[in-house]
C-alpha cells in the first residue's frame, strides 16, 4: 500500500513540473519571433519589387539661338565670295541679302545667311580657310529654353480653357449666354493663335542661325595716277559748278531775310541823308 502511494505521489510530481515547464517554454518561443514595425511593413508593400529602377526625369531639348557677325579684309572679292557660296552649298544654308558697295577706299560685299543650326560651327571653319585675320568677329547663343517652355505651357492652358467653352457653349439656351460665351472663346483664340506665332517665330530662329558676312578690298592709292589730266579738270569744273548751285539754293532758301535785310539797309540810308540835308 505504501508503494503503491509513493507511486502516486511521483505521478503527480512529474506532471507538475511538465505544466511549470509548458508555459516558460512558450514564453521563451514567443520572445525569439521579431514583429515586422508598422512603418516598414507599408514602406514594403508600397515598393514590393525593391529592385525596380527609379523613375527617370524627362530630358528637355534646349533652345537655343545663334548669331554671328563677321567682317574681314580680301585680296579678290570675287575669289571669297565663290568660298562662302560653297560653304552655302555644303551645308544647306542659304543667302537672303546680297548688297555690294564702294567708298573712298574700299569696294566691299555685305551678305546675310541663314544656316542650320546643326550646321553653324562648321559653316563659321569652312568660311574662315584663307581667312589671315577678321577684324570683327561676333558670335552669340541665347538661351531661350525657359521661354519656350513658358509659351507651351500657357499654350496648353489657353486649350483646355477653349475647349471647356465649347462644352458649355453646347449646353447654353439663352441667346445672351451664347453671345457671351463666343465673346469669351473669341478672346481666347486670339490669345491662342499669338502665342502659336510666337511659339513659330522662336522655332524658326532656333532652328536657323543668323550671320552676317561683310567682305572689302582696299583701293590702291595707284590707281589714282591713271585718271587723265584733262579728266581731273573737268571734275574740277563740275565740283566748282555744283558748289555754286548750292550757293545759290542756299540763298533761295533764305530769300525773306535777303529782302528784310534790304529794306532796312534802305531805311537807314535814307534816314541818314535826311540828318545831313
Amino acid at each position: 500500500m505504501r508503494y503503491i502511494f509513493c507511486f502516486f505521489c511521483f505521478v503527480l510530481i512529474l506532471s507538475g513540473c511538465n505544466k511549470s515547464y509548458e508555459p516558460e517554454e512558450n514564453v521563451m518561443a514567443i520572445q525569439t519571433v521579431k514583429l515586422t514595425p508598422k512603418n516598414e511593413s507599408a514602406a514594403y508593400d508600397k515598393n514590393p519589387d525593391p529592385a525596380a529602377p527609379p523613375a527617370v526625369k524627362e530630358k528637355i531639348e534646349q533652345k537655343i539661338i545663334k548669331e554671328a557677325t563677321l567682317r574681314f579684309e580680301t585680296d579678290n572679292l570675287e575669289t571669297a565670295f565663290n568660298q562662302i557660296q560653297k560653304a552655302v552649298t555644303t551645308n544647306k544654308a542659304r543667302i537672303i541679302n546680297d548688297s555690294e558697295g564702294k567708298d573712298f577706299a574700299t569696294v566691299f560685299r555685305n551678305l546675310t545667311i541663314k544656316v542650320p543650326s546643326q550646321n553653324f560651327d562648321r559653316f563659321i571653319n569652312d568660311i574662315s580657310k584663307g581667312v589671315s585675320y577678321f577684324e570683327v568677329k561676333s558670335i552669340s547663343a541665347e538661351d531661350v529654353t525657359e521661354q519656350f517652355i513658358d509659351l507651351t505651357s500657357r499654350l496648353k492652358t489657353k486649350k483646355k480653357l477653349e475647349e471647356r467653352y465649347l462644352e458649355i457653349l453646347k449646353k447654353a439656351n439663352k441667346v445672351s449666354e451664347i453671345l457671351e460665351i463666343e465673346e469669351q472663346i473669341s478672346t481666347i483664340r486670339e490669345e491662342i493663335d499669338a502665342k502659336e506665332g510666337q511659339l513659330k517665330y522662336l522655332e524658326s530662329r532656333v532652328s536657323e542661325s543668323t550671320i552676317t558676312i561683310e567682305f572689302y578690298k582696299t583701293i590702291a592709292e595707284k590707281e589714282g595716277v591713271k585718271i587723265s589730266y584733262g579728266s581731273k579738270l573737268w571734275t574740277a569744273i563740275k565740283s566748282g559748278f555744283f558748289s555754286l548751285s548750292d550757293l545759290l539754293i542756299s540763298l533761295l532758301s533764305v530769300w525773306p531775310f535777303v529782302i528784310l535785310f534790304c529794306l532796312l539797309a534802305y531805311f537807314i540810308r535814307r534816314r541818314l541823308k535826311r540828318k545831313k540835308a
